[in-house]
C-alpha cells in the first residue's frame, strides 16, 4: 500500500516535471534532447522508469543514455536511440544536444562529489541547456526508501543495511540545494519544491 501511494506521488512529480522542462526551454520537433540515466526497462505497470520518453512529444529527438544493457529499453521505445555508457564520460562532441536531461541520478553516480561533478560536467558539455533533479537532502524523508532521516546518516552501518534491506545497493548520496549548485561549472537555477530540486542552467 505505501510503496502504491509513493508510486502515484512519483509519477505526479514526474508529470510536473516534464511540465516545467517543456515551459522552460520551449523545445520543438527539431529540438535534440539527450537523457542521462535511463534504465533497461519499459514505462508502466506501475513503474515511473523512463517517463520522459514515454511522455516527451518528440521521442525521436531522444538519446537515451544508460549504464547497462538497453535492449528492453529499445524495444519498448523504438524512436529513442539508445547509447550504453558512462554518465561521467559521454561519448558525444561538446554541445551536440540542445538539451539535457537528467532526473534522479546524480545521487546514484559513484565517486563522491568529484564523481558527480563529473557526471554534471559532461551533461553541461554535450548540451546547451540543461535540466537535473536530485532528491532534497533537506526533506526529512527520504524519497528511495521511503524512511525518514536515513539519507541524514553517515555512510556505511546501519545506513547501508537500511539501504540494502529496501534493494538499493548503489549510492545514494542526496544533495542540499547549495551542493547541487556547486556542481555546475556555471550559475544555474535551483528550485526547492521541497521534496525534490531542479537545477536549470546556465541562468
Amino acid at each position: 500500500m505505501l510503496r502504491q501511494v509513493a508510486s502515484r506521488i512519483s509519477m505526479r512529480s514526474r508529470e510536473r516535471k516534464l511540465e516545467l522542462f517543456l515551459d522552460r526551454f520551449g523545445p520543438t520537433a527539431e529540438t535534440t534532447v539527450v537523457d542521462v540515466g535511463v534504465t533497461d526497462a519499459p514505462f508502466g505497470g506501475g513503474s515511473t522508469d523512463n517517463f520522459f520518453e514515454a511522455r516527451y512529444p518528440w521521442p525521436g529527438q531522444i538519446t537515451g543514455v544508460g549504464h547497462t544493457e538497453l535492449d528492453r529499453f529499445a524495444a519498448a521505445f523504438p524512436s529513442v536511440t539508445p547509447v550504453r555508457a558512462d554518465g561521467r564520460a559521454l561519448p558525444f562532441s561538446d554541445r551536440q544536444f540542445d538539451l539535457g536531461f537528467s532526473n534522479a541520478v546524480i545521487e546514484h553516480v559513484a565517486g563522491g562529489r568529484s564523481g558527480q561533478r563529473q557526471f554534471i560536467e559532461e551533461l553541461c558539455r554535450v548540451a546547451g541547456r540543461v535540466f537535473v533533479t536530485t532528491p532534497n537532502r533537506l526533506f526529512p524523508f527520504d524519497p528511495h526508501t521511503l524512511l525518514p532521516a536515513v539519507h541524514w546518516l553517515p555512510p556505511g552501518g546501519v545506513r547501508d543495511r537500511l539501504l540494502r534491506a529496501r534493494g538499493f545497493d548503489d549510492v545514494l548520496d542526496p544533495l542540499s540545494p547549495k551542493q547541487l549548485a556547486a556542481l555546475f561549472p556555471y550559475p544555474v537555477e535551483v528550485i526547492n519544491t521541497g521534496f525534490t530540486l531542479i537545477a536549470l542552467g546556465p541562468v
